[in-house]
């Protein structure tokens, strides 16, 4: 059994997880300036945690969504992020979207409230 720090390129690729990080139209639209917010955030996570990074940030005109894909170490727990993010953010409804157990990990953010109609 080896010990230490040092790891080849696969094992570091076997340690990493990527996690999609949404936020809802409705959100971004309610609170316009929470799409920077995150960014920032989310750079500042980066200096705090060196193996976390923002591999993209997108916005899907289809459904005006915000999505930031992110590669997250497996020894970091992505609920302790998100629940900091939102300390910082307007009040939101923060869940795990269920979709395939094989999938990675997919989490929105969305208004506390559901849309009325």
């Amino acid at each position: 059994m080896q010990t230490g720090y040092t790891h080849t390129p696969m094992d570091e690729q076997e340690l990493i997880q990527v996690v999609e990080l949404r936020i809802s139209y409705r959100y971004a639209t309610a609170n316009p300036w929470v799409v920077q917010a995150i960014g920032g955030f989310l750079s500042a996570y980066f200096m705090e945690y060196p193996g976390f990074r923002v591999q993209r940030h997108i916005e899907e005109l289809e459904s005006g969504t915000h999505l930031w894909i992110c590669e997250v170490p497996q020894t970091m727990k992505f609920l302790r992020l998100l629940k900091r993010l939102k300390e910082d953010i307007p009040p939101c409804h923060a869940h795990e979207i269920a979709i395939d157990p094989s999938a990675r990990p997919r989490y929105l953010i969305d208004c506390l409230t559901e849309p009325e109609g």
